[in-house]
C-alpha cells in the first residue's frame, strides 16, 4: 500500500507561480510512475504530467500539450516526494490536482489514468485574472 499527500495548492493571480509536492508513504519501494492529473471545475479529470521512477538512464517525463513549457515534473528519490512547478499560470488552470502512483512496469506511455493504482485526495489551485 502507498499513501500520497499532496500540498503548495493555493489561490495566485494569471501569471504568478506555484509549486505543488506529492510525498509517498509505505511501501514506495516498487514504484515505476507518479503523474499529476488535474479536474477542472465541471469536467472531467486529465493528465497533467507523468514521470518515470528508477530508470537507468534517466526519468522519462510527459506533459499535456496544455501545461508543456510551463509545468515541470520532477522527482526526488531520497524525500519520496514528487513536485510540479508551475509558472505562468492561467486561469484555465484552476483545478483540484491530485497525484498518482503505480508500482509495476506498464506498457504505454504516457500512463493512463485508470491505470494508476495509488492516488491523493488532491490540492486545490485556484488561478485569477
Amino acid at each position: 500500500q502507498v499513501i500520497l499527500v499532496e500540498s503548495g495548492g493555493g489561490s495566485v493571480q494569471a501569471g504568478g507561480s506555484l509549486r505543488l509536492s506529492c510525498a509517498a508513504s509505505g511501501n514506495t519501494g516498487d514504484l515505476r510512475y507518479m503523474g499529476w492529473f488535474r479536474r477542472p471545475p465541471g469536467d472531467e479529470r486529465v493528465g497533467v504530467a507523468d514521470i518515470s521512477i528508477g530508470d537507468i538512464g534517466g526519468s522519462r517525463t510527459w506533459y499535456s500539450d496544455l501545461v508543456k513549457g510551463r509545468f515541470t515534473v520532477s522527482h526526488d528519490n531520497a524525500k519520496k516526494t514528487m513536485y510540479l512547478e508551475m509558472n505562468d499560470l492561467k486561469p484555465e488552470d484552476t483545478a483540484m490536482y491530485y497525484c498518482a502512483a503505480l508500482n509495476e512496469y506498464y506498457g504505454r506511455w504516457p500512463i493512463p489514468g485508470v491505470a494508476y493504482k495509488f492516488w491523493g485526495r488532491g490540492t486545490q489551485v485556484t488561478v485569477s485574472s
